[in-house]
């Protein structure tokens, strides 16, 4: 089979195609046929080492597709299931063994590229909006990288919760974008400080929550933005990462709250995995959450995918297609 494989930490160029056998499952595996890879900055990573993994290793976090074969002790899959994961390595191939309870079924009224683009920032955008930090009717969000995979999705969600959403974006398309899914008020950080500007849309009061993927060049004036006893969600770091930071500064800038989460912990138990999945694969089907897949890719143009992903040029989700 196919597969990209990094057998050195670096750029895109790390990323090669290779001829691989097709796996065989474990005990508690199940080997699935790919229809579609999610591209990821989760991705971007590991390619670079900044996330540690064995090396050599298979790419991808995120996948769907069709079981053909399962392990002496699965129960939860059989060949012939359509199913999709997140958080595990080795989606960026044309076959894939994963652990059977780590894997969710797609309903009906989804489609394997739906359920490859939705879960990761799908499940990421449910888990910030209702509970890293439980948005509610009325209040206010700033939404960096408003439309951006996880961006889109978390402004939907936090306008069917029924928040105001300010979003930051940097360009004039992506700005419709971002409208599109139900944010309020739209900034070019190219063009203004969004600082100056969600103070001002706010009359000074400041925003409940700030959902930043940004990192290096948004963090700290994020914080200013905050009302006091809130909280700043940094879940991504697409600029940099962000410098060491001093806790008493919370404590200046009125009693803030600070938490750096990821899907992992949000998704610890099967039962929380198939909740969550559940919540986000009934919003897609129901029509609620609409999916902007930008772009799929061969298999074989990975280093492209991840070239467009990092100079920030896309919108929505980028798929490789075994």
């Amino acid at each position: 089979m196919k597969a990209i494989q990094v057998k050195q930490a670096g750029g895109p160029e790390a990323m090669e195609l290779v001829d691989l056998p097709i796996p065989q499952p474990k005990p508690d595996q199940a080997v699935v046929k790919l229809a579609a890879s999610g591209v990821n900055f989760v991705d971007v990573y590991f390619r670079e080492g900044r996330y540690k993994a064995p090396l050599p290793l298979v790419l991808g976090q995120e996948g769907a597709g069709v079981v053909t074969a399962v392990g002496a002790e699965v129960k939860s899959v059989k060949p012939g299931d359509r199913v999709a994961w997140a958080g595990l390595l080795g989606s960026y191939a044309e076959y894939a063994a994963m652990p059977a309870h780590r894997l969710v079924p797609i309903p009906q009224g989804v489609t394997e590229q739906q359920a490859a683009a939705a879960m990761l920032q799908g499940m990421t955008a449910h888990y910030l909006s209702h509970d890293t930090y439980p948005l509610k009717r009325g209040e206010t969000a700033l939404v960096h990288a408003a439309a951006g995979g996880v961006g889109l999705l978390l402004v939907q969600m936090a306008h069917n919760i029924g928040a105001r959403v300010i979003g930051t974006v940097s360009t004039e398309e992506k700005a419709q974008l971002a409208r599109a899914a139900g944010a309020d008020e739209v900034m070019l950080y190219t063009q203004s400080d969004f600082e100056a500007e969600t103070k001002r849309l706010t009359s000074g009061e400041g925003v409940d929550v700030v959902y930043d993927s940004v990192g290096k060049t948004t963090f700290e004036k994020g914080l200013n933005v905050l009302r006091p006893r809130r909280m700043m969600v940094l879940f991504g770091g697409s600029s940099g990462a962000v410098p060491p930071f001093d806790l008493i500064v919370l404590s200046q800038k009125g009693s803030l709250y600070m938490t750096r989460p990821t899907l992992v912990n949000y998704v610890a138990t099967r039962e929380e995995l198939l909740a969550r999945s559940s919540a986000v694969f009934g919003m897609i089907a129901a029509g609620n959450l609409k999916l902007r897949i930008q772009h799929t890719y061969p298999l074989a143009q990975a280093q492209q995918a991840h070239r467009d992903l990092e100079g920030r040029k896309t919108t929505g989700k980028l798929l490789l297609i075994p």
